[in-house]
């Protein structure tokens, strides 16, 4: 069976195995890299990088949509990209390509809260070294890394009016999502019901209620990761 083929029964992901923890560890070694080094990438030459990984997020994107159809796996209902972590993968893209710090403001809660969420419980079928598994964590490790390197490397810091822009961001895009939701029959951002499978969600209350219990848990979440990485003085 190809790498890029369809069934996992050769490739069934398991949390916490070997590939897994590599991966978390390749996290760990590639932010301390970052932080340690930070003045070295100062230097102008790596935007060169900076771009380069921007249209490679690209291409790996569109490739697992092509996988997607290849193996008919694509529909409506679920690949459009409206989850909040292929929010966050565009605005890295975007970020990469530009530097513009309000898309910096957006990303940094974004990231760090959806797509760490994801690397320590992927929701995923296939394991190492398959095409979907190389995917999944290229573009979640990318996203968190970009928000560091932007922070530590480039000096972006979010305020608190960060958190006050992702608050509209989100609200602005949740009414389209809902209507998409209902026009193609999907639960983007779980915004329709929750996950089948056993999550936070059922923590949060019943439908409508858990919508409002998880965007308070976002903004308060996104409070303490404004106080670990805003600019503070000299000392």
């Amino acid at each position: 069976m190809s790498w890029f083929g369809g069934s996992f029964k050769e490739y069934d992901f398991v949390m916490f195995s070997v590939s897994h923890f590599v991966i978390i560890a390749i996290l760990f070694i590639g932010s301390m890299v970052i932080y340690l080094k930070r003045e070295k990438f100062k230097d102008e030459k790596w935007r060169k990088a900076e771009v380069t990984i921007g249209i490679s997020l690209m291409l790996i994107e569109v490739s697992y949509h092509i996988w997607m159809v290849v193996n008919d796996r694509w529909a409506v209902s679920h690949a459009i990209p409206l989850e909040l972590c292929s929010i966050s993968l565009i605005l890295s893209i975007l970020l990469l390509l530009t530097r513009k710090k309000f898309i910096y403001e957006i990303l940094l809660f974004t990231a760090l809260l959806g797509a760490s969420q994801a690397i320590f419980t992927p929701l995923l079928n296939f394991d190492f070294p398959h095409f979907r598994f190389l995917h999944f964590f290229y573009t979640h490790l990318m996203m968190i890394w970009v928000v560091f390197y932007f922070t530590w490397v480039q000096g972006y810091r979010p305020t608190i009016w960060s958190v006050v822009k992702l608050f509209v961001f989100l609200n602005v895009l949740m009414p389209f999502i809902m209507l998409i939701n209902k026009a193609v029959d999907g639960n983007y951002m779980f915004l329709s019901h929750k996950p089948n499978s056993a999550s936070l969600l059922n923590l949060l209350g019943p439908y409508p209620w858990y919508i409002l219990s998880m965007e308070f848990l976002l903004i308060t979440l996104s409070l303490f990761v404004w106080l670990i990485f805003r600019k503070g003085d000299k000392r």
